[in-house]
């Protein structure tokens, strides 16, 4: 990512700091947003952030119909080691209150050197350019981190996770599994 679209701290390395890990990322309308690993502090407003999707949109993130995020679905998705399970938050201010906005996040695969990816960006900040920069983010850590290759599954229908993926480079595969999927992958060395 260039330096002139984004301010930047550190990134994910042996020794990684977590607090001092975040960037300022402008967005294609102008808006500025914070973006950082996702922390402990954050559980409740992941909880808010899922609670606050359309159904359509949690359908797409979690590929399944799902009403609210139970304590168990919280707990796996706030276990993080930020080397081999990681994710990015974005975060806006409203009412005087830091929200969550949108998520990426990896997880190391059964497969050496792979991780599987997902994002998600809350419905009103859609086609901002909110999910390429997290992407972006979670990409660069993935290869920092030692990792070869990224995939990702998703609903052949969807086509703004088709635009996203081709735009970042991700090839398309149909999911031999399922009709209805497609996997994307991405080398990262």
């Amino acid at each position: 990512m260039s330096s002139q679209t984004s301010t930047r701290s550190t990134i994910a390395q042996p020794g990684f700091d977590v607090a001092s890990s975040h960037w300022i990322d402008p967005l294609s309308d102008g808006t500025h947003i914070l973006i950082r690993p996702l922390e402990p502090k954050d559980r409740d407003r992941e909880f808010a952030f899922i609670n606050n999707l359309s159904p359509e949109s949690r359908h797409l993130r979690f590929l399944s119909t799902l009403k609210e995020p139970s304590e168990s679905l919280l707990n796996q998705l706030m276990d993080l080691d930020y080397r081999q399970r990681m994710a990015y938050v974005a975060l806006t201010m409203q009412d005087g209150q830091l929200i969550e906005i949108g998520v990426a996040r990896y997880a190391a695969t059964r497969d050496e050197g792979q991780c599987e990816a997902a994002v998600v960006v809350a419905d009103a900040w859609q086609r901002k350019g909110l999910g390429k920069r997290l992407m972006q983010h979670l990409i660069d850590a993935a290869r920092c981190n030692g990792f070869h290759g990224m995939m990702s599954m998703d609903y052949a229908t969807n086509s703004a996770m088709h635009r996203l993926a081709t735009a970042l480079g991700f090839e398309c595969l149909q999911d031999p599994l399922d009709a209805t999927q497609v996997i994307y992958r991405l080398k990262l060395g």
